[in-house]
């Protein structure tokens, strides 16, 4: 985390205010900021500025905010906002508080199957809505798949996203993670649908061993495995992995495009009936394999059946038929003539059919109703009854207790009267920062939140001292972690070079260094030395400029002033008020000097030699005279001066003095 970002604290178009930085990528930074708007915490992602005069990076970079803007899906990270501030290209995205899946990874190594499926369903539910909008990611990887705090899974950066049409070209480079590329990417370039399904298969593969299934110390060893090997089975490396996952990952990662899921939603089919499957043990404990089935359709019913379906409608036997007649029928209407011929009384047949047709009616119409009502009572139940879901909302965040209590009880939720506490960086001590369940979801009415409320941010040892080499100083406040805001750098003549002078608190002008600990992920400034001043004193006016503009402070002309010992025009001192410091990019006055200060000839005649030498001593005037009469400078009296007395001199010029004889 470096302390010269210039971003952090700055108003980016007016709007989005920057609190902190998340993550920096190779494109880009984000950071968490405010959009003082809406009064809502956002993900502000800023392109580096060494990228803008790139206009590949630049399109890239408004694709993403294009493709993004594309997908309105719960598993795909919002993007609100685009635009540029001076040179600055941002995007304003969705802020999920929480962990990439790269995280999970590095923190549990390799996940269970439940899991495996449960993020994989809802990457490839994010996923699929893209390939249905025409957008290839091109870029998924662990670090891409988001996984909130509150349980939300996404996936974001589609930085690299292109359309999806046929045989998406990236050009002459590869882009994307090459862990992950596909076969075809490496060979070719070239990319659709397919190529993010290998590498969901890449990464299912990761999750159920704990590790990538090729690896190399350069990049293009690993490139050159995807492009000639297979991708082996996840069991090989982790027993417990059930041999229908095996069989998900080879069709996922099979070399031949053709030879997988033609997109994302086929794929998403295939694993819910995947994960069906697992849910249902055989009696031995094995989990059977299901096959994707064509139902074949229902076989032509025979005359004989047919005759004898007619008869059961008409409500008769097959008694009455003979061979030669059943093997004669032919449709089903005809049956029914047959059937009718029969019976003597035709009017009775109708009769027997029409209460069947009215009994039949019945029965629908009393099915029609239950239906209705149990429609009704479970709309009634998930809607407004015991069984409604409602979401904490996100305003009970930095309210009072209190103010969050009564929200939480107007919404039909049970506020635990026991509080639970937690640190909070951004929450103020006492407000109420996060609830158990947690803010944002969603859960049975009528269920009971407890508040847990803020005891400011986490204490955290504070090792800052002063004369810190800056480095060490920057690698504490990343350790911790603090916020750095700019540091100031000022000259001082006691601190060595790039060492810390002082360390300012949160409001920019208290003190904190010595302190014994502070706040986690609170604004802390560095101030830095810039070294000592260069001493200018008796250069002249425009070398002493030049010194100073080499260390960046703007000097000029100032006052003037007389000095004993200073030539005239040479500089005497910086002009400074008491206690003033200067920092690099100070304006600064320069006091030049005069020459010694002007006096007058003393009237000194009649005086003792004694008595006038001790009074031209005073002022600062020479003498030449007839060293004699320090002999006896108690008797000799001064008979005259040249020049006369009240002539105007200068501390430093010579008078002649004559003595009485």
């Amino acid at each position: 985390m470096s302390t010269t970002d210039p971003l952090i604290g700055r108003l980016i178009d007016g709007r989005y205010e920057v609190l902190s930085r998340i993550a920096r990528g190779g494109m880009a930074t984000v950071y968490l900021a405010t959009d003082l708007r809406l009064e809502r915490r956002v993900a502000l992602k800023v392109m580096h500025m060494h990228l803008a005069d790139d206009p590949t990076f630049t399109q890239r970079f408004i694709q993403e905010a294009r493709s993004a803007a594309r997908l309105a899906h719960p598993n795909v990270v919002n993007v609100f906002d685009q635009g540029k501030d001076g040179e600055s290209a941002y995007l304003v995205m969705e802020y999920l508080p929480g962990i990439t899946l790269r995280d999970l990874l590095h923190e549990y190594g390799s996940l269970t199957a439940e899991q495996t499926l449960d993020i994989s369903e809802a990457v490839l539910s994010g996923l699929a809505a893209a390939h249905k909008a025409g957008i290839v990611h091109r870029d998924l990887k662990p670090e891409n798949v988001l996984l909130a705090d509150d349980g939300r899974i996404k996936i974001g950066d589609f930085g690299l996203a292109r359309a999806a049409t046929a045989n998406t070209a990236t050009g002459a480079a590869l882009l994307g993670t090459v862990a992950y590329l596909s076969p075809e990417l490496v060979t070719r370039g070239i990319a659709d649908t397919r190529s993010d399904i290998y590498a969901v298969g890449i990464m299912m593969y990761e999750m159920l061993t704990g590790e990538q299934p090729f690896t190399g110390e350069q990049p293009v060893q690993i490139a050159y495995q995807h492009a000639n090997d297979t991708v082996p089975t996840p069991s090989s490396r982790n027993p417990s992995v059930p041999a229908e996952l095996d069989e998900l990952v080879l069709w996922a990662t099979a070399r031949e495009p053709g030879d997988r899921p033609r997109d994302a939603r086929a794929m998403l089919d295939q694993l819910r009936e995947t994960e069906n499957l697992l849910r249902t043990a055989l009696p031995d404990g094995r989990t059977g394999a299901q096959r994707t089935v064509v139902m074949p359709s229902a076989p032509d019913l025979g005359a004989e059946a047919r005759v004898a379906e007619a008869r059961s409608e008409a409500g008769f036997s097959e008694a009455g038929f003979s061979e030669a007649e059943t093997q004669i029928l032919g449709p089903r209407a005809t049956a029914r003539a047959a059937i009718a011929a029969d019976i003597p009384d035709s009017t009775a047949a109708l009769a027997v059919v029409s209460h069947k047709r009215r009994r039949r009616g019945v029965v629908i119409a009393v099915l029609i109703i239950v239906l209705a009502l149990v429609a009704g009572g479970t709309g009634w139940w998930f809607g407004a009854g015991p069984g409604s879901r409602i979401t904490i909302p996100q305003s009970i965040e930095g309210a009072t207790p209190a103010e969050a209590e009564a929200i939480l009880l107007d919404l039909g939720f049970e506020v635990d009267p026991e509080q639970g506490s937690i640190d909070s960086p951004t929450v103020p001590a006492g407000a109420v920062a996060q609830t158990d369940p947690a803010i944002g979801a969603a859960v049975a009415k009528g269920s009971t939140v407890q508040l847990l409320i803020s005891t400011g941010p986490k204490p955290l040892d504070f090792t800052i001292t002063k004369g810190m080499p800056l480095e060490d100083a920057q690698a504490a406040i990343e350790a911790a972690p603090w916020t750095p805001a700019d540091p100031i750098v000022q000259f001082d003549a006691e601190v060595e070079k790039n060492a810390v002078i002082d360390v300012l608190g949160a409001d920019g002008t208290t003190s904190i260094l010595g302190e014994a600990t502070y706040g986690e992920m609170q604004e802390l400034t560095l101030v830095v030395s810039a070294g000592a001043v260069p001493a200018v004193k008796g250069e002249d006016l425009d070398d002493a400029i030049t010194i100073l503009g080499g260390v960046d402070l703007h000097a000029s002309q100032g006052e003037q002033s007389y000095s004993d010992t200073v030539p005239v025009g040479k500089v005497i001192k910086i002009q400074l008020a008491e206690g003033q410091v200067l920092r690099p990019g100070d304006d600064v006055l320069l006091t030049t000097s005069r020459g010694p200060a002007p006096v007058d000839v003393p009237d000194i005649v009649g005086w003792t030699w004694a008595e006038a030498k001790a009074k031209l001593d005073e002022l600062g005037i020479k003498y030449d005279y007839n060293q004699g009469a320090d002999l006896a400078p108690a008797l000799v009296t001064v008979r005259s001066t040249d020049p006369a007395a009240g002539t105007e001199i200068h501390r430093g010029d010579t008078i002649k003095v004559r003595f009485t004889t």
